[in-house]
C-alpha cells in the first residue's frame, strides 16, 4: 500500500539543504561536446536511453521527436500541466472529468483514510464508495494544486545579494529575497507562490498554483487488493495491485470545473510511448562524488538505524490490539516502505560501480573546467567541489543534535507545539524576517494542517513521545543537557504519559485561539501546559542549531553547488535536467517488458493472472483478495491487462502520476518501480532493467463496474451520459 514513489517530505522545521541560484552562463557546442558522454553520471540524459525529469519550461523536444517521433506542441504541455495536482500529502494526480474527478493512488490516498476512519469503519481495510455526491466524504486537511504559472526569477534572487557578502550572508539574503518574491507574487495573484530551486543551486523558478482545500473523497477500494503481495512484492514484477483512489475537487460548494482535465484512453499498447506527469520528490544525481561518500558513510546507515528501530517499535505497537493496528498501520507501512528505498539506495552507493562513474564523470568535468575556464573562474569551481567536501563533515556533526533540536517532542501534538512556539515569535516580524515556513504566502497551508479536525490519538501518541525521547537517549546519550531538559527527572515513559496528558490544544478552536493571542496567549499556555513549555525551553538551542546549520552547510552547499551548475551548463547547455524537488516534471518512454537473468518479464499482467497468483501463495501474508474480488471473479474478463511496466524515469512523489498517450489520454496510474529502480535516487538504471509500474487504465474501469458496481463513478470517466 504504502508504495515507493509516496514522497513524504523532509520535517518542516529542520529543512535538508536547498539550493538556490545563480544564472549560468550558456557556452558554444564545440566546447560541449568533448565531454557530453563522460558527464552522463552528472545529468547528461543523452547518456542513457530515456533518462530526465524534465521541466515543463524546458521539455526534451528534439530526444521526443528524433528517437520518440513525438514533439509535444505548447498547447499539449499546457493541457497536461493543468491538469496535474499535486497532494500535500505527498504525492501526484491528475483531474479526469468536467466534474472535478481527481485520480491517484491508494497509498496516497491512505493518509485521508486513516483520518477519516473510525474504530467502526475501517476506510483502509474495508474500502470506500460514494453513490452519491451527498455521500462523498469531506476530507480535514487536504490541499491539491495544479501548476497555473512559472517565471524565471533567478536574477531577482541573485540581484539581492550584496557585493563581498559572505556566504553566510549571501544565503540570508537569498532566503529574503525568496519569502519577499513569494509574498509579492501571491498577494498579487491570489495563487499560492513557491520558489523552487533547481540545478542544485543553478536557478531559482516561481511557481504558482491553484489551490484546492475543499476535497471530498469519492472511491477507494480495500487495501488488500490496492497492496496486494504485500512487503514482499513492493518493488517487485509482475505485479497485480488496484493501487487506485478517487477524490472530487469542489469550489463555493459545488464540484469544480476545471478549465483542463485528462480523457480516458482505450489503455496502453506494448511499444506504444508512455508519458508520466508529476512530482518527482527528490533525487540526489547532481551531487559530487564526497557528496555520496558521505551520504554511504554517515547519513543513510543513519537513516536506515532510525527506519529500522523504528518499524520494529511500531510493529510491536500495532500488535497490542486491533485498534492499535488500525491507527497505526499507515505509518507502518510508510516506515517499511522507507526501510526498502533506504536500502536499495545503500546499495547502490555501496557498489563501486555507480562511484566508478560518478568519479570519472567529475574527473572530467574538472578537466573541463581547468582547460576552458578562465584561471581565477576556474579556482573557484574547482574550490566549489572542496567547499562540499567540508560542508558535509559538519552536516555529520550538527546533524545528529539538530534531528532531535528541529523536532524535540514527537508525534502530531509535538509537531503542532513547535508550530504553536514559533508562531508567536514570527508572526509580528515582516513575512521576509521570519523562519521560511511561516513567511505569509506558506501560512494558508500551514494554517490548513494546524487547524485539522483529524482525529489525533493519546495512546499513540503516547507512543511516539516516548519512542522519541529513547531515540534523543540512545543518540545523544543520558547525560546530555538536552536530554536531560527533555525527560525532566522522569522515565521516557512517565514523561511522553505527562506530555501527552497536559495538551492544551487538542482542538483545532484552542489552536486557532492561541495563534491569535499570539506570545501573551502563549505565556499563559505555557504555565499549563507541560509540551509547550519544553518546547518553548529548547527553542533558543534549536534555532541557533538551525542557524548554524543554514550559515556553515546550507548556504556553502548553495553558493558551492551553483558553481559546480554553472560550470556543467557552460559545458553541456540546456541539454541537462534538474534534481527532483517535489514539482511538475514530464518523463517518458516506452511500454515495454526486459529480460532478468534469461527469463522474458513481459510488459503486462492481466486480471486473471491476479487469482493465479492468490492460489500460488495462498496462506502467505499479503496475498489473500478481498471477498468483493472473490466473489466477482467469474464475472471479470480475466484478459484485461491489470499493471504494466515503462521505462520512464520516476522517483518518490511520482505515486499517482497519470501515464498518459501522445494525445494526452490517460492510459494508466504510476504507483510504483522495479527493484532495479531503487538506484534512481542516485542514477537512471543504466542496466535497463529499471521499470515504473502502473494499473492500466483498461483494469481501472473493469473492476470498477464488475467488482465495486461503480458504474456511475466508471461512466463520468469514460463521459457516457450526460454530466
Amino acid at each position: 500500500m504504502q508504495s515507493r514513489i509516496r514522497y513524504r517530505p523532509s520535517p518542516l522545521h529542520l529543512p535538508p539543504p536547498s539550493r538556490t541560484s545563480t544564472r549560468v552562463p550558456q557556452r558554444s557546442a564545440c566546447r560541449r561536446a568533448s565531454i557530453a558522454l563522460l558527464l552522463g553520471a552528472m545529468l547528461a540524459p543523452s547518456a542513457a536511453a530515456d533518462e530526465g525529469m524534465w521541466l515543463f519550461t524546458n521539455p526534451p523536444l528534439e530526444t521526443l521527436r528524433s528517437r520518440h517521433g513525438f514533439e509535444p506542441t505548447p498547447e499539449w504541455l499546457e493541457h497536461v500541466r493543468k491538469s496535474a495536482v499535486r497532494f500535500n500529502t505527498g504525492g501526484s494526480g491528475s483531474i479526469v472529468s468536467p466534474n472535478g474527478l481527481v485520480m491517484t493512488n491508494h497509498h496516497v490516498a491512505s493518509d485521508m483514510l486513516q483520518k477519516l476512519s473510525t474504530r467502526e469503519m475501517d476506510l483502509l481495510k474495508n474500502g470506500f464508495l460514494a453513490r452519491s455526491r451527498e455521500e462523498e466524504l469531506e476530507c480535514p486537511d487536504l490541499e491539491l494544486m495544479a501548476l497555473w504559472a512559472i517565471k524565471d526569477v533567478t536574477a531577482e534572487v541573485n540581484a539581492a545579494v550584496p557585493v563581498g557578502a559572505s556566504v553566510a550572508d549571501a544565503g540570508l539574503a537569498r532566503r529574503k529575497a525568496i519569502a519577499a518574491i513569494e509574498k509579492t507574487a501571491q498577494d498579487a495573484s491570489g495563487l499560492k507562490s513557491q520558489v523552487v530551486t533547481l540545478y542544485n543551486g543553478g536557478q531559482c523558478h516561481l511557481y504558482q498554483y491553484r489551490r484546492y482545500t475543499d476535497v471530498r473523497l469519492v472511491f477507494a477500494p480495500e487495501q488488500a487488493a490496492a497492496f496486494f503481495g504485500g512487503d514482499a512484492d513492493n518493488f517487485e514484477y509482475p505485479r497485480f495491485n488496484y493501487d487506485v483512489a478517487f477524490f472530487r475537487i469542489y469550489e463555493n460548494g459545488a464540484p469544480l470545473q476545471p478549465e483542463e482535465h485528462l480523457r480516458w484512453s482505450e489503455g496502453a499498447s506494448d511499444g506504444e510511448l508512455a508519458l508520466v506527469v508529476g512530482h518527482p520528490g527528490s533525487t540526489r544525481r547532481g551531487y559530487t562524488v564526497d557528496h555520496f561518500k558521505a551520504m554511504r558513510d554517515v547519513s543513510m546507515p543513519r537513516r536506515l538505524h532510525r527506519l529500522w528501530r523504528s518499524e520494529i517499535k511500531t510493529q510491536t505497537f500495532s500488535g497490542r490490539s486491533a485498534e492499535h493496528r488500525r491507527v497505526a498501520q499507515d505509518d507502518l507501512f510508510g516506515i517499511a516502505n522507507g526501510r526498502k528505498v533506504s536500502t536499495g539506495i545503500m546499495s547502490g552507493l555501496a557498489d563501486p560501480a555507480v562511484l566508478a562513474a560518478k568519479e570519472q564523470a567529475e574527473q572530467a568535468l574538472r578537466a573541463w573546467v581547468a582547460k576552458h575556464q578562465a584561471p581565477d573562474e576556474a579556482r573557484q569551481t574547482l574550490d566549489a567541489f572542496d567547499a562540499i567536501t567540508r560542508s558535509q563533515r559538519l552536516a555529520a556533526e550538527l546533524e545528529r543534535r539538530a534531528g532531535i533540536l528541529g523536532n524535540p517532542v514527537a508525534g502530531e501534538f509535538g509537531n503542532m507545539a513547535v508550530d504553536l512556539v514559533r508562531l508567536a515569535a514570527e508572526l509580528p516580524k515582516p513575512s521576509s524576517e521570519r523562519l521560511r515556513e511561516y513567511g505569509d504566502a506558506r501560512l494558508p497551508s500551514l494554517y490548513q494542517a494546524l487547524y485539522s479536525p483529524a482525529p489525533i490519538y493519546d495512546f499513540y501518541e503516547t507512543f511516539k513521545v516516548e519512542q522519541g525521547l529513547l531515540n534523543a537517549v540512545e543518540t545523544l546519550g543520558g547525560s546530555d543537557p538536552l536530554v536531560i531538559a527533555l525527560l525532566d527527572g522522569k522515565s521516557p515513559r512517565a514523561r511522553a504519559e505527562e506530555l501527552v496528558a497536559g495538551v492544551s490544544f487538542r482542538t483545532p478552536e484552542a489552536r486557532r485561539k492561541l495563534v491569535e493571542g499570539g506570545a501573551t496567549a502563549l505565556a499563559e499556555a505555557i504555565k499549563r501546559d507541560p509540551m509547550l513549555a519544553l518546547v518553548a525551553k529548547v527553542d533558543p538551542e534549536a534555532r541557533a542549531s538551525r542557524k548554524r546549520f543554514e550559515d556553515e552547510v546550507e548556504s556553502v552547499e548553495r553558493d558551492a553547488y551553483a558553481r559546480i551548475a554553472a560550470a556543467r551548463f557552460a559545458a553541456l547547455g540546456d541539454r541537462v535536467y534538474p534534481d527532483a524537488t517535489f514539482s511538475l516534471r514530464l518523463s517518458f518512454g516506452p511500454v515495454t517488458g526486459y529480460v532478468e537473468d534469461g527469463e522474458t518479464i513481459p510488459a503486462f499482467t492481466t486480471i486473471g493472472g491476479t487469482f493465479t497468483r492468490a492460489e500460488e501463495r495462498k496462506g502467505q501474508e499479503g496475498f489473500e483478495l478481498p471477498a468483493s474480488w472473490m466473489a466477482a471473479r467469474s464475472k471479470l474478463n480475466p484478459d484485461t491487462p491489470f499493471n504494466f511496466v515503462c521505462t520512464a524515469d520516476i522517483i518518490g512523489g511520482n505515486s499517482g502520476s497519470p501515464v498518459v498517450n501522445t494525445r494526452g489520454e490517460v492510459i494508466g496510474l504510476i504507483f510504483d518501480g522495479n527493484l532495479h529502480s531503487l538506484i534512481a535516487d542516485l542514477q537512471y538504471g543504466n542496466d535497463g532493467l529499471g521499470r515504473a509500474v502502473a494499473v492500466d487504465s483498461r483494469a481501472i474501469l473493469e473492476a470498477m463496474r464488475v467488482v465495486y458496481g461503480a458504474d456511475a463513478l466508471a461512466d463520468e470517466l469514460t463521459a457516457k451520459r450526460e454530466q
